[in-house]
C-alpha cells in the first residue's frame, strides 16, 4: 500500500480516536458530576447527552464546510473544537459551563463523522477502501479503550479526578490538529467541487505514483464527468432514494442496538449485576479491549468477506447476546451478564461498528457525498442523543430485562433489513457505485 495514502488516512482517522475518547470518558465521571452539582435524573440525562446534542448539530452542519472550504480545512477545525471541548469540560465550574464545553466537543465529533470517513474513501483505492476507511472506526474503539483505562488510572487521584479524566483529551487533540497540516486536499473535492483539474491531478499522481500522466488525466476526466452527470441537482430526489434510505437505516439500527447506552453507562450496568463500583469500572476496560480486538478482526475481514456479510454476522451476534442478557436480568442469573455484554460488544465491533462509516461514505455520488454522510451521521447522533438522555429513566422505571429485550427486538428487524435491502460495495470503484445506486 502507498505509504502516503496510509499516513493521510491515519491522520483523518485520528479524529475517530478523539471521538471515541471524548464520548466515553464521561462514563467515569458521570456519577461524580451528578453528586457534585446535585442533578436530578432528568438534568443528569441532559448533561450526559450534551455532547451528543453537539454531535447532532455538527453532523447537520458538517456537509457545508466540507463542500465549501474542503475536507482538509474542515478536519483541521475539528481538532480545534476538540481542544475547546476538552479544556472547557475540565475547567467547568457549574453545570451550565460544563454543558456548553461538552456541546463544543460534540460539534467536533459530529463534523468528524461526516468528513473523516468521506475524506478517506475519496483518497483510497477500491481494493483497500474498506480497511482504510475502517481505520476511523478502529480509532474510535481505541479511543474508547484508552478512555476506560485513563478513567481507571485517574479515579483515585482525588476529588478533582473527574476534571483530569475529561481535560486530558486536549493533548492528543492538539497533536491531531498539527498532523492535519501535512495532508493534501481530497482529489474528488478538487475536481468535482472546486473544478481545479490541475490540483486534482497532482493529488491523484501522489496517490498513484507509478501511473502515467495519461492514466491520471483519464481518471481525472472520469471523476469530473461522473460527478456532474445526471445527479448534479438537488439532494432530495428520487434518483438518490436508495442511498438515502440505506444511510438512514444503517444509522438507525446502529443506535437501536443499545450500543451507546452500554458504552456510556457501562459501570452502572455492571453495578446492577451486583458488582462493586471499582470492579464495575475495571469491567468497563474489558468492554474497551473486546471492542478493539473485534474491530481489528472486522477490518481484516471487511475487504475479504464484504460489508453485507459482516452485517449478517453482527446481527446474529446481537440477537443471541441481547437475548441472554435479557434472560439473565429476568431470571436473576447475574453472573452471565458481563460475559454476554462482552459478546454483544464483539458482535457490534465485527458488524455494524466496522461497517457503518465505511458504508455511508461509499454509497453516495461524489457531488452529494458530504450531504449523504451528513444525513447518516445526523441520524446516528440524533438517536444516540435520545437514547442517552432517556436511558437513565428507562432503567429506573423499568426492569433492565425489558430494556434489553427491546434492543434485541430491534436487532431482529435489522437482520431482515440486511437480507432484503443491503447491497455489497466491496471492491467497487466509487464512480461505479454511483451508477448502480444513484442512477442505475
Amino acid at each position: 500500500m502507498n505509504l502516503h495514502i496510509f499516513f493521510w488516512s491515519l491522520t483523518a482517522a485520528l479524529a475517530g480516536f478523539l471521538f471515541g475518547f471524548d464520548t466515553v470518558v464521561i462514563s467515569g465521571a458521570e456519577k461524580t458530576i451528578q453528586s457534585l452539582w446535585s442533578l436530578s435524573p432528568g438534568l443528569h440525562g441532559i448533561t450526559m447527552a450534551s455532547a451528543l446534542y453537539g454531535t447532532v448539530v455538527g453532523s447537520l452542519l458538517g456537509a457545508w464546510p466540507a463542500d465549501r472550504f474542503g475536507r482538509k480545512a474542515t478536519l483541521l477545525w475539528v481538532g480545534v473544537l476538540y481542544i475547546v471541548g476538552a479544556v472547557g469540560s475540565g475547567l467547568a465550574q457549574n453545570v451550565g459551563s460544563f454543558i456548553i464545553a461538552r456541546f463544543a466537543g460534540g460539534l467536533g465529533i459530529g463534523i468528524s463523522t461526516v468528513v473523516a470517513p468521506m475524506y478517506i474513501a475519496e483518497i483510497a483505492p477500491p481494493k483497500s477502501r474498506g480497511r482504510l476507511a475502517g481505520m476511523f472506526q478502529f480509532n474510535i474503539v481505541f479511543g474508547i479503550l484508552i478512555a476506560f483505562v485513563s478513567n481507571a488510572l485517574l479515579a483515585g487521584i482525588g476529588e478533582n479526578a473527574w476534571r483530569w479524566m475529561l481535560g486530558v483529551a486536549a493533548f492528543p487533540s492538539l497533536l491531531y490538529a498539527l498532523f492535519c497540516f501535512a495532508i493534501p486536499e481530497s482529489p474528488r473535492w478538487l475536481l468535482s467541487r472546486k473544478g481545479d483539474r490541475e490540483a486534482g491531478m497532482q493529488v491523484l499522481q501522489r496517490i498513484q505514483p507509478n501511473a502515467s500522466e495519461s492514466v491520471i488525466a483519464a481518471e481525472a476526466d472520469k471523476i469530473m464527468v461522473v460527478s456532474t452527470a445526471r445527479v448534479s441537482g438537488r439532494f432530495w430526489t428520487r434518483q438518490l432514494r436508495k442511498p438515502i434510505t440505506l444511510a438512514i437505516l444503517i444509522a438507525f439500527f446502529n443506535q437501536l442496538s443499545g450500543i451507546n447506552a452500554i458504552l456510556y453507562f457501562a459501570p452502572r450496568i455492571f453495578e446492577l449485576t451486583g458488582l462493586g463500583a471499582k470492579a464495575a469500572l475495571l469491567q468497563s476496560i474489558g468492554i474497551g479491549l473486546t471492542n478493539l480486538v473485534f474491530t481489528f478482526i472486522g477490518l481484516w475481514l471487511i475487504d475479504r468477506l464484504g460489508r453485507r456479510t459482516l452485517l449478517y454476522i453482527g446481527s446474529f451476534g446481537y440477537i443471541v447476546s441481547l437475548s441472554l442478557v435479557t434472560f439473565g436480568f429476568f431470571k436473576e442469573h447475574y453472573s452471565i451478564i458481563p460475559t454476554c455484554i462482552f459478546a454483544f460488544i464483539a458482535a457490534h465491533a465485527i458488524g455494524q461498528g466496522a461497517v457503518i462509516w465505511v458504508f455511508i461514505s461509499e454509497i453516495f455520488p461524489n457531488r452529494h457525498r458530504a450531504e449523504g454522510q451528513s444525513l447518516g451521521s445526523f441520524t446516528h447522533w440524533a438517536f444516540a442523543a435520545l437514547l442517552t438522555t432517556f436511558f437513565p429513566k428507562m432503567v429506573s422505571a423499568l426492569p433492565p430485562g425489558y430494556v434489553f429485550s427491546f434492543f434485541m427486538g430491534m436487532m431482529c428487524l435489522q437482520l431482515m433489513w440486511v437480507k432484503m435491502m443491503v447491497p455489497e460495495t466491496k471492491n467497487v470503484p466509487l464512480e461505479e457505485l454511483q451508477k448502480e445506486l444513484a442512477v442505475g
